[in-house]
């Protein structure tokens, strides 16, 4: 996930991709706030974990907006006062671009009560969500390097080691899904999915499809916005309310930010070696059938935190359990994002199963996880998604807990 923070020097387009090719004519001021929250997140340049959980505090504030506007307050004035008021906390840095995105949002409503009402609302609903998640904070980085005094070990931190210790929404614990332990080394699934993973995912490779290495890239992003996109394929679908999509995206958003610290628990708590460093080590770890390959490197770098389980595969089981249960029996839209890493390419599919299925087999075909590490992921993420389900999909309920 840290690899995106390589990019953000060509990820200046992400703006103009996103709203060419998501926003349309069925968008309402709960998609179009998403819109803009995703590209002020960008501009951030915030790494994965701290991004979804900005989307998360946003998500919920704007549907706690939309809930209270009640008996004639502006449901616009609501959602944009909601979303100034988080993000310029969330987001200081970027207070001239949402201060305009408020102005301009605020321009398009009459003037009136309808709209002081709104905005009252839309800045009480804000801040009841931060004194909600007053507990909530970022633990101070305590990762302890592994090695024996006077060795050289490579000397990059890792990534988000204290995650887990943030507060849940839907989580009763960081651990409460944690998955099990990865494949014994001597046994038969880890010598298959060491094999798949040393031929599918080599910078070199000549097994890998162009279109495996089209999947591979496109997936290298992980920020909100790819994510926002598949949701906002289901919220344009004719037929649907400003507070059904402000639901929808708080419960996708609680989801994802639920499901980084429940991956960040299992990972560290394993703390399993990447590809690269298993393959370069193939000698042992005791299987005749797993050969060394002192060269080998992976299509993308690594992200710098342990490999178990996939954090994209995670985050992909959690946003399909949502879709899943938003959509019901109904048949399934084309669901569709882009993707800076992929010079702005758009993948579509008309299957959640099969969109989740591609991003788990991005990360194999990008050489940075084990199929054994995916499927782990997409349950972990299922368990989260339905968990969220069954605690924020309800019409009429506040979704701003702090259940851990």
């Amino acid at each position: 996930m840290s690899q995106e923070l390589r990019n953000f020097a060509r990820c200046t387009l992400i703006a103009a991709l996103l709203a060419g090719t998501t926003l349309d004519a069925s968008a309402d001021v709960i998609t179009d706030w998403n819109i803009k929250t995703g590209e002020f997140i960008v501009e951030s340049k915030l790494g994965t974990p701290p991004a979804i959980r900005v989307m998360a505090l946003v998500q919920t504030a704007a549907y706690e907006a939309v809930q209270a506007s009640r008996g004639g307050a502006s449901v616009d004035a609501a959602v944009a006062a909601a979303h100034r008021a988080t993000l310029l906390k969330l987001l200081p840095a970027q207070q001239a671009a949402i201060e305009a995105a408020y102005q301009a949002a605020l321009a398009a409503v009459a003037e009136g009560p309808a709209k002081s009402a709104g905005i009252v609302i839309g800045e009480r609903a804000a801040g009841t969500t931060f004194a909600q998640r007053a507990s909530d904070s970022i633990a101070a980085e305590a990762y302890r390097p592994h090695t024996t005094a006077g060795a050289y070990v490579p000397t990059a931190a890792p990534a988000a080691p204290t995650w887990s210790l943030r507060t849940t929404w839907q989580l009763t614990s960081p651990a409460q899904f944690r998955v099990a332990p990865p494949p014994v080394l001597t046994g038969a699934t880890w010598a298959r999915d060491y094999n798949e993973v040393k031929d599918f995912g080599a910078k070199s490779s000549t097994m890998r499809s162009a279109e495996q290495t089209e999947i591979a890239r496109f997936w290298e992003y992980s920020l909100p916005p790819i994510y926002f996109g598949v949701a906002r394929s289901v919220a344009a679908q004719p037929g649907r309310d400003v507070t059904r999509n402000a639901r929808l995206f708080a419960a996708v958003a609680q989801a994802l930010d639920d499901g980084m610290v429940g991956v960040f628990d299992s990972k560290y708590h394993y703390n399993f070696w990447r590809p690269a460093t298993a393959i370069r080590n193939g000698d042992i770890d005791g299987n005749d059938e797993t050969a060394r390959d002192a060269s080998w490197s992976s299509l993308i770098p690594e992200p710098m935190h342990p490999e178990y389980p996939s954090a994209h595969s995670t985050l992909a089981g959690a946003i399909g359990a949502v879709l899943k249960a938003e959509i019901g029996t109904g048949a399934t839209p084309v669901l569709a994002t882009t993707s800076p890493t992929a010079k702005g390419a758009t993948r579509r599919w008309t299957s959640i199963d099969d969109f989740v299925r591609e991003v788990a087999d991005s990360r194999i075909y990008a050489g940075i996880h084990y199929r054994f590490s995916t499927d782990a992921g997409i349950a972990l993420g299922k368990s989260i998604g339905e968990l969220t389900v069954r605690r924020v999909l309800q019409p009429g309920e506040s979704v701003a807990r702090n259940t851990y």
